[in-house]
């Protein structure tokens, strides 16, 4: 899963992206609010984070983007992350839109159990399980089963399983899957992808997990 964090603290956020990192999450971070357009547009998030004091473009202008009238990321989870903490801030950043409010400073397993329910909120309006053949995963709770027995697969194994799973008929390149396993700032390992598809492979079947001469990796179809 990918998230979008905006923090113009770079010792804050450097912090929370490294955390997030051992979450199993991508994050992209960024530390001016008018950023956040160019991102939304070229990337898809599962959940944002976001400061309420941000250069560029304050947080509550970006939340009112949010959950503009376009409604194209109405339904994305964004959490407020902030020093002001007056019952009134509070208040006025849940009604702009934030589905949660977590004052600064804040315990990091807490901002991580924040995520988890936001996503799991997320999900309850969507389809809660995937499955392809006796495959199943729970995006929320990052669970996979084979034949209804559990399968434990490390946070970029379930990165790249879920990646091919949200598109069961396409094929996916290199490129796109690194994208669901790397934000911007990360170093792309040579050999990542094959490692992790090698690994899935074992734990799935042979077979489970296609390759594509040029092309990328799919699903075999059911």
């Amino acid at each position: 899963m990918r998230i979008l964090l905006i923090e113009d603290d770079p010792s804050l956020g450097s912090s929370l992206q490294s955390w997030l990192h051992l979450d199993g999450y991508a994050v992209d971070w960024l530390q001016r609010g008018d950023q956040v357009a160019t991102a939304l547009a070229t990337h898809t998030y599962q959940c944002i984070l976001l400061d309420r004091g941000l250069p560029g473009l304050d947080g509550d202008a970006v939340l009112r983007r949010l959950r503009g009238a376009d409604g194209s990321h109405a339904q994305v989870p964004a959490i407020v992350i902030t020093a002001r903490d007056t019952l009134a801030d509070r208040v006025q950043g849940l009604d702009l839109g934030a589905d949660d409010y977590l004052v600064k400073p804040f315990d990091l397993e807490e901002l991580s159990a924040r995520v988890r329910a936001a996503l799991r909120r997320s999900a309850a309006q969507t389809t809660p399980e995937w499955r392809h053949g006796a495959v199943t995963i729970d995006p929320t709770a990052k669970r996979v089963t084979l034949n209804d027995k559990p399968v434990a697969v490390t946070a970029r194994e379930f990165a790249v399983l879920q990646a091919l799973m949200h598109h069961p008929s396409h094929i996916l390149s290199r490129a796109q899957l690194e994208e669901a396993l790397y934000g911007w700032s990360e170093e792309v390992e040579s050999n990542a992808i094959e490692v992790h598809i090698y690994n899935l492979r074992k734990k799935l079947g042979s077979d489970f997990i296609v390759t594509v001469r040029n092309q990328g990796y799919g699903l075999a179809p059911t």
